[in-house]
């Protein structure tokens, strides 16, 4: 079993190890190959200006992260096509279906950037060209591979003359339309040959032969040369959304467990059924299972008292019991109360969020939920969702409030920083006080939050312009509040503020707070988003082009939150994707 996955960066120490066995690769199946272009492959990934052309790179993975194949693509998009360069199993691995899976990727990736179609060198399987029996057999093989999906020669060109006169094995280009029926004009045939000749033979085709080949290109459309192998139809794209390109969704499966039936409590567990409801219409989400993690990921952003405290507070209470808090330490926070229920008070920042005998259960899970949404990313994933309640962003070191007693958001982001800067983008109705106390002296991770202004929104305490960070950490705090009732406009102008910032920034990865409490007539917020203006949300943020972590938070009207939900990740899957 293996999985096919693209690696977009030498970031994160999965795809590191996994470019190092791809340039294993290299050595073992292409011993020709200088070690100049093998050790190359990271700066192509992260320099396609150098090379002019952009790389794509896919592995097949197999067990304990172990590379049994890969494919290296070129994209250019000026021109419109996209040239497979490299395509092959490991050694060993070669039989077992993985340059079947690869190529189907390749091809599928090919289709959704919008070209004429995918080319790429082959040997040829003619006597004239291929003189040795036995590798003409093994270029046949290859061949008839290709031609199952309607991949064949361009016939009537100079493409396969040798650059020395008698060299053996000259590859064909050939094409691959994709299933599309398109007739590649001579134009920009000629555009595209002149692009590989110069590009990826730079240094090694003279000028006069790039001239020859490409003035070679008489026919108008080009002409491939009839199916030789295969008689059946071409093997078609099958149009779905590839496994490595989904949002990896994972559910906090115990959130129900956190159920406090009163009037006007708003956080309840139907949050998550409409949302997932929503999303479950579409074919961009792939679950996860959530996993275990220890205490400590909580401990490194929440004081340890504080943790302990809800542990112990929310296992002396029974499940249908909620503790309020009443009594606030306002003359001495110095001596915390001894009776636990009144202690609530010294550890919160409001009356309205409870203490019950599963709200320490929930919180753990819904870290350990943002924590493998976070793995996700490290693995070499780009999109990642932790679906949670209840929320976190309100919850500082040593607080709790606004629904939220551990910060989700803020532990996936601690984790994310260990590899490379972060941004927090917070997009809740209310301020993410949280994240900001949090990290407000630190500068590898950036907080920003657009929210109601805290004159007239919770928390009121904090969320003003003027809190720009502390120590080092000035600067890397912004707070963009905004009136008490606007629309989708005013809101998208903020946005680009923040994105503006979050640029500067240069992080590595990007967390957002997803607070869908902005929608119009939610009973929490005042200002009056829809569903479009939450796709453009989306589709700004995926634009940014960074492995992102999306932490759900509010959003209490439950006949649109659903809808809203999936338009925010419609807009972020295409401009993350179909935007590129």
């Amino acid at each position: 079993m293996f999985r096919i996955r693209r690696v977009y960066d030498d970031i994160t120490p999965a795809n590191q190890q996994a470019i190092g066995q791809v340039q294993d690769i290299l050595r073992t199946q292409f011993p020709l190959l200088s070690k100049r272009d093998i050790r190359k492959l990271p700066e192509q990934l992260r320099n396609p200006m150098k090379y002019r052309f952009r790389a794509i790179l896919f592995i097949a993975e197999g067990a304990k992260e172990h590379v049994d194949g890969f494919a290296l693509l070129f994209h250019e998009p000026t021109l419109k096509f996209c040239y497979l360069d490299y395509i092959s199993a490991a050694e060993q691995k070669t039989g077992g279906g993985i340059g079947g899976a690869l190529y189907e990727r390749v091809r599928e990736e090919t289709l959704d950037l919008d070209t004429f179609g995918l080319f790429f060198e082959c040997l040829p399987d003619t006597p004239e060209l291929s003189r040795d029996p036995v590798i003409r057999k093994q270029n046949a093989a290859r061949l008839r591979f290709y031609e199952r999906y309607g991949a064949r020669p361009i016939i009537n060109t100079a493409y396969e003359t040798p650059l020395k006169l008698g060299s053996d094995n000259p590859p064909f280009l050939v094409y691959d339309n994709l299933g599309e029926d398109i007739d590649l004009p001579r134009d920009n045939a000629r555009e595209i040959v002149r692009a590989i000749l110069e590009r990826k033979y730079r240094g090694v085709c003279p000028p006069e032969y790039v001239d020859m080949v490409v003035e070679s290109f008489m026919d108008d459309p080009v002409q491939l040369r009839p199916p030789r192998y295969v008689k059946k139809p071409p093997l078609p794209i099958q149009r779905t959304t590839p496994l490595d390109k989904r949002v990896r969704l994972v559910v906090n499966d115990r959130h129900w467990i956190h159920h406090v039936e009163e009037i006007g409590y708003v956080e309840s567990p139907v949050r998550i059924e409409v949302i997932l409801e929503e999303l479950a219409k579409t074919t961009l989400f792939q679950k996860v299972p959530v996993r275990h993690f220890s205490e400590e990921h909580i401990k490194r952003i929440h004081d340890h008292r504080f943790v302990n405290y809800l542990e112990a507070v929310c296992t002396r209470l029974d499940e249908d019991t909620a503790v309020y808090p009443y009594v606030f330490p306002v003359r001495n926070r110095t001596r915390p109360p001894k009776d636990l229920p009144i202690r609530a008070g010294y550890y919160c920042i409001d009356t309205f969020t409870p203490l019950t005998g599963n709200a320490y259960l929930a919180a753990k899970r819904a870290v350990d939920c943002a924590l493998t949404a976070a793995k996700q990313l490290l693995e070499g994933y780009r999109l990642a969702y932790a679906l949670v309640r209840p929320p976190g962003h309100h919850a500082e070191i040593a607080s709790f409030g606004g629904f939220c007693y551990f910060n989700s958001t803020a532990a996936a982001t601690q984790l994310l920083s260990d590899y490379g800067k972060v941004a927090i983008l917070d997009v809740d109705y209310h301020h993410g006080n949280g994240q900001q106390e949090i990290f407000y002296d630190r500068t590898d991770v950036l907080t920003v939050s657009i929210h109601g202004q805290p004159r007239f929104t919770y928390p009121y305490f904090s969320g003003f312009v003027s809190e720009k960070g502390r120590g080092p950490g000035k600067g890397f705090n912004l707070n963009i509040p905004l009136p008490e009732n606007i629309g989708g406009e005013i809101y998208i102008e903020a946005l680009k503020e923040a994105i503006k910032r979050i640029h500067r920034h240069n992080p590595r990865f990007l967390v957002i707070a997803l607070g869908l409490d902005t929608a119009k007539e939610d009973p929490t917020g005042g200002w009056t988003l829809e569903a479009g203006d939450f796709e453009n949300i989306g589709k700004m943020i995926g634009s940014l082009g960074l492995p992102t972590l999306v932490v759900q938070e509010g959003g209490y009207d439950t006949r649109v939150l659903g809808i809203n939900a999936r338009s925010f990740f419609n807009g972020l899957w295409s401009g993350a994707y179909l935007l590129k």
